[in-house]
């Protein structure tokens, strides 16, 4: 197979293992601290049981990851993402322990939950760090494929993570003391994480150019500006701005079947008032579109090559309205389940292809603020998905009329991708 041959070349390289592998402990740390918050925030007896609800918990959880966006991008383009991989995660560590310690003597409150706020955000700087990082350690044809690995292992690594936060969950007697294990046992990953970015060079990573303490203060007061050169550095060179449009889109649409995903495990495949049988059906439904993530891996090498990065996003799009259109036909459990494996296959595929194009494309000077923007548009797509989920959806998640727009939708917007796809433009870099 041709992702087998790719594997063998790309292993011998010493720093994108490393990278890989501060990745996946970072991200299965991720996992653990989320599973903790979705037993709190949506499977909790007294929470979320409507789409009203649903929707509110997804857009407190999520604005904030908007606002890190922008400054990520111009710090990331300044700052030793090196050193971004090991502070960030002493950071999420420290974070973390302190929420675990607020819970075991205070309890759940307000504290709790801007702690994990704060949390999830640091997080999504780091994730930004290793996208951006990632052409520092692998080039050439070989870049598909380690974004092909990285970002999907990455998912699998969180969803392992999940699955633990999970299993402490059944396991463990309901309370604060769960939900203290599930946070200690983030934190050691997170320490880990830290640890292990240490085993790259300090400026293994880039950026190549950097700012001093006072053209740092600059950068920042100039936040908007750089920002607003970077976008318009991306709509000129034409591929990345269109590549990052059609994955909000994506996003959005995604992030609507997902919120009735999670609506229609609690309140329609299970019994409403039971929360642990709605938590059990939801996790089988999220393993599920992990499998589909997974075979992203095997599938976007072999068929991207082949088609080309912007057909495959075209057939992914076409995917996911097939499996749009199945669910407006029956909301049977083993259908539910077939267009969770089928839509995971698609969102990833597509994710992993723009993740190409905009690395590709992008000059290093503007690489991280276009995965800032990147960040920006990913998480307002979906706050807007959750706005669109609670005036539409029904407390049962399900209606027939929304997912056989949403199969249009995808369908339309394939179809004006796959139009307007070319190369990218010739543009002069200036950071």
């Amino acid at each position: 197979m041709q992702v087998v041959s790719d594997l063998k070349q790309l292993w011998p390289l010493v720093d994108f293992r490393r990278l890989l592998t501060v990745r996946l402990v970072s991200q299965c740390s991720d996992g653990l601290f989320q599973a903790g918050l979705a037993t709190l925030f949506f499977f909790s007896p007294e929470n979320a049981t409507t789409a009203t609800g649903v929707a509110a918990a997804f857009a407190v959880l999520l604005l904030p990851f908007t606002v890190v966006g922008p400054w990520a991008g111009v710090l990331l383009d300044r700052w030793r993402r090196r050193q971004v991989l090991l502070v960030g995660n002493l950071v999420r560590t420290a974070l973390t322990l302190v929420t675990a310690l607020v819970m075991a003597t205070a309890g759940v409150g307000p504290a709790v939950y801007v702690l994990a706020l704060v949390t999830l955000s640091v997080n999504r700087f780091l994730l930004s760090a290793l996208s951006a990082s990632q052409p520092r350690v692998v080039a050439g044809p070989l870049l598909l494929t380690a974004n092909s690995i990285t970002p999907t292992l990455g998912t699998v690594s969180s969803g392992v993570g999940w699955g633990v936060g999970f299993l402490l969950s059944l396991v463990l007697p309901g309370g604060a003391a769960r939900d203290v294990a599930s946070l200690v046992a983030a934190a050691a990953l997170m320490t880990t994480a830290a640890l292990l970015a240490t085993r790259l060079g300090r400026d293994r990573l880039g950026p190549d150019a950097r700012a001093d303490a006072s053209e740092m203060r600059q950068a920042l007061r100039t936040l908007a500006r750089g920002l607003v050169g970077g976008a318009r550095y991306l709509v000129r060179r034409g591929t990345p701005a269109r590549a990052l449009g059609v994955m909000a889109v994506h996003r959005f649409l995604y992030g609507a079947v997902f919120i009735a995903s999670l609506l229609i495990s609690r309140n329609l495949l299970s019994d409403p008032g039971d929360a642990r049988a709605g938590l059990v059906t939801f996790s089988t439904v999220a393993a599920v579109t992990g499998v589909g993530f997974a075979l992203a891996i095997v599938v976007t090498p072999i068929v991207s090559p082949l088609v080309g990065p912007h057909a495959w996003i075209t057939v992914c799009l076409v995917l996911a309205a097939a499996t749009q259109a199945l669910l407006a036909v029956t909301v049977a459990y083993p259908a539910v389940l077939a267009g969770s494996l089928v839509l995971g296959l698609a969102a990833q595929g597509a994710k992993i292809a723009v993740d190409t194009i905009v690395q590709r494309d992008t000059a290093d000077e503007f690489r991280g603020r276009a995965f800032a923007l990147y960040d920006v548009l990913y998480n307002a797509a979906f706050v807007g998905a959750a706005a669109l989920a609670a005036v539409a959806l029904p407390d049962t998640g399900w209606s027939r009329g929304v997912f056989a727009l949403l199969a249009v939708a995808y369908l339309a917007t394939a179809l004006v991708y796959r139009t307007r796809a070319t190369e990218p433009s010739e543009v002069p870099v200036r950071a």
